[in-house]
């Protein structure tokens, strides 16, 4: 069997009626989704406006194969309600969840932090968040983490 495809569930642990409850569909394997977008270089991917979907599909992959090689369930989510405040990807660890943002940009902007601190305001056990982007520069504060994406799943 072959999966192509893989549903990322909506995350909605007892934040009310107004969360978002419809899953998002990711590619196992993002260079199948440029294909079929028809992007043959890397700089006609750099330059499409769905270079933040992709990047996003690459990261969340990534995270669902870590998970799944190393024998444990997924238990990958994502979360979004009615007013359109996502977290990209919420990520088990140990017994607490932790909510990603997932930036394209090579430069780190504080605005990414934005919907984690609404996250983390809505948590009863609010985790420091994690933003993976494609920039160098790799720094902590102390309501999350700033990883470029080669770096970002063995420190999560």
């Amino acid at each position: 069997m072959s999966i192509i495809v893989f549903r990322l569930p909506p995350y909605h642990n007892n934040f009310g009626k107004r969360i978002i409850k419809s899953p998002k569909l990711y590619f196992i394997d993002p260079g199948l989704a440029a294909y079929f977008l028809n992007l043959e270089t890397s700089e006609q991917i750099e330059r499409d406006p769905l270079v933040g979907g992709l990047f996003e599909n690459l990261v969340i992959s990534e995270a669902l194969k870590s998970r799944t090689n190393d024998g444990r369930q997924p238990n990958l989510y994502f979360f979004r309600n009615q007013n359109q405040t996502e977290i990209d990807l919420l990520y088990p660890m140990d017994d607490s969840t932790i909510p990603i943002e997932i930036k394209s940009a090579q430069t780190f902007d504080k605005s990414f932090a934005k919907n984690i601190n609404y996250f983390q305001k809505l948590s009863k056990d609010p985790k420091r968040g994690r933003i993976i982007y494609n920039g160098d520069t790799e720094f902590e504060t102390d309501s999350y983490r700033v990883l470029n994406f080669k770096n970002s799943l063995p420190s999560l």
